[in-house]
This record gives structure tokens, C-alpha cells and sequence, in this order.
């Protein structure tokens, strides 16, 4: 698929889970932070996942986007399978090329403006000088930034600076999105701004999304919402 604006030239990818725990040890003690955890995950729609600090959310999101391990349990995504046997380098191709990190500290080299921020991955990824330029302004177009391209970090909102990061996060037209929080320093209006954006991906460009959050108004845009409590995920009511 290739979006309506050139932007996009991929969709996003299913996901299942199917019995994925982690424990972490501290000393001679292990703390479960996923409890065989469940889930199907489509693309196009935004999933959301709720729970208290410490219940396992960034856990789960770490798993999805292989910043982790899993020690037990299925995690397919897309046609990859995430185990124990992925090696660094695999992994780290995973996270380059197919995901998408948002998160609620926005990330950004405070000495670069925001097309150098949205440069520098795409340096990585060997992209050309001209193409970087090109869609770092026009994902700064999307989002609504584009009149700020030339601004560095301290000089933008911090609504402005979670956008440029959403930017950030779509430089390698990512698969799959995920966000931790991502309206976690941002005031109503400017989540309320975040949020639909970061749902217009999925529904406008059949993105992968998934959401950890604090927020019910957040929460509310949801298609699939999910509870997390002591690492055990449930299905649980939009709210």
C-alpha cells in the first residue's frame, strides 16, 4: 500500500501473542513482570492499554518492539517471530526498519532543529541527503510542523516538541507504532492533538498502534482496550 501523500509505502502487520511471560531478577529473586500474557492485535486500529504504574505496560511495549526478551510465550509479529533466538543484530534491524517508538519524554537532540532530529535516523538507515530532506519536511507537513522545521527543541512547545517526535518516530515508514504515554507531559488540548493524530495513522494509513496509557480521554479513542494488572492483560470496556 502506498498512502495517498506519498508517505507511506508500507501498512502495518498483526500481531499475536500468545502465553508471553518475563521475570526479572533482582539477587536471588524473580519478579514476574508479564504473566502469560494473551492477546490478538490487527492493523489498522489503535489498541490501547491501561493499568497502574508498574503493572507491566512498558514492559509489554519493550517486548513488542524488541527492545526485550521474552522468556517464554509466542510473539509474532507480522512474519517475524521474536524469541530467545533472535540475535542483537536481527533486533536491532526489527527496531530500524518496522517500529515506530513515541514515548512520554520526547526524545529530541536538543542541539539539532527538528529536520536534523528527523534526519539522523534516516542517516542510519542510508538514506540519501535530498530524500532525507524531503520527508523530514513533509512529515513535518503532516503534523502540522512544518513552518517550525528550522526550530531546535527548547525553542518549541511541548506539544509541539511530542509532534516532531511522532514525526520522529514515522522517518523510516515504520510497520508497527508503539507509545508509552505519549500525553503524559502534555496539557488536554495538546493530547487531545496528540492522540488523534497518533490514531489517524492507523485509521488513515492502516498503521499498527498501540498505545500505553494514563489517560481515559486517551483511552476513549481506542478500538481495542486492554487492562493490565500485575502483568496479566485483560479485555476491559472502553472507558
Amino acid at each position: 500500500m502506498t498512502s495517498k501523500d506519498g508517505l507511506f509505502s508500507r501498512s502495518g502487520i498483526d500481531i499475536s501473542v500468545r502465553e508471553l511471560s518475563k521475570n526479572y531478577r533482582v539477587g536471588e529473586v524473580s519478579y514476574p513482570a508479564l504473566r502469560e500474557v494473551n492477546c490478538e492485535i490487527k492493523k489498522g486500529t489503535v489498541t490501547i492499554i491501561q493499568g497502574p504504574s508498574g503493572c507491566g505496560k512498558s514492559t509489554f511495549l519493550n517486548m513488542l518492539g524488541g527492545v526485550d526478551r521474552p522468556d517464554t510465550g509466542l510473539l509474532q509479529v507480522g512474519d517475524k517471530e521474536l524469541s530467545q533466538q533472535m540475535t542483537e543484530g536481527d533486533l536491532s534491524e526489527y527496531r530500524l526498519h518496522d517500529v515506530g517508538f513515541v514515548f512520554q519524554a520526547f526524545n529530541l537532540i536538543p542541539g539539532l532543529t527538528a529536520q536534523e532530529n528527523l534526519a539522523l535516523p534516516m542517516t542510519v538507515a542510508g538514506k540519501k541527503r535530498a530524500e532525507r530532506v524531503e520527508r523530514a519536511r513533509a512529515l513535518l507537513e503532516l503534523m502540522g510542523m512544518r513552518e517550525k522545521e528550522s526550530k531546535r527543541p527548547d525553542e518549541l512547545s511541548g506539544g509541539e516538541q511530542q509532534r516532531v517526535s511522532i514525526s520522529l518516530a514515522l522517518v523510516n515508514d515504520p510497520l508497527l507504532i508503539l507509545a508509552d504515554e505519549p500525553t503524559g507531559n502534555l496539557d488536554s488540548d495538546n493530547a487531545m492533538i496528540v492522540a488523534d493524530l497518533l490514531c489517524s495513522l492507523a485509521h488513515d494509513y492502516e498503521k499498527t498502534v498501540i498505545i500505553a496509557t494514563h489517560d481515559p480521554a486517551v483511552a476513549a479513542k481506542g478500538d481495542l482496550v486492554f487492562q493490565m494488572h500485575d502483568g496479566a492483560l485483560l479485555t476491559g470496556p472502553s472507558v
